[in-house]
């Protein structure tokens, strides 16, 4: 998938990219037609504190040594805007799995979206290669 090719990571097991980029209201109308099918949101709260912890750490080996600044800069790092960028330099949108009102209303391209879709990724990364590989990715997605 072009995605992996983007990222930089190629996934062992395909179902944790599948699911990263799969939204609710499609996974729901999916169950509704007995169609088994997951969502991305635990894998969103997965990659949101996978990365908050890549990110402190980065922070520190960079020299940041207060609390406040580490918080103002990962708070900063951390932006839906900044994670909406990301995910669209990625090309994330064109792969996700949208419900017929999300698509009709172009989520696709909604920052909140776009950014909620990355953390999923992340976390999805996580479960597949292990912290190692998802912080090397991080490493490369984010500027310090």
């Amino acid at each position: 998938m072009a995605i992996e090719d983007k990222l930089g990571y190629t996934f062992k097991n395909k179902y944790f990219l599948n699911r990263a980029l799969t939204r609710k209201a499609f996974a729901l109308e999916q169950r509704q037609q007995n169609i088994e099918c997951e969502d991305q949101e635990i894998y969103r709260t997965l990659g949101d504190a996978v990365l908050k912890t890549v990110l402190i750490d980065l922070l520190i080996k960079s020299g940041v040594n207060s609390r406040g600044e580490i918080t103002s800069r990962k708070k900063s790092l951390e932006r839906e805007e900044g994670l909406a960028d990301i995910s669209k330099k990625l090309g994330i949108g064109a792969y996700l799995k949208l419900g017929k009102g999300e698509s009709k209303q172009k989520a696709d391209e909604e920052p909140y979206v776009l950014a909620e879709t990355l953390e999923a990724v992340i976390g999805a990364i996580y479960l597949d290669g292990g912290f190692a590989a998802c912080k090397g990715i991080i490493e490369k997605l984010f500027t310090i």
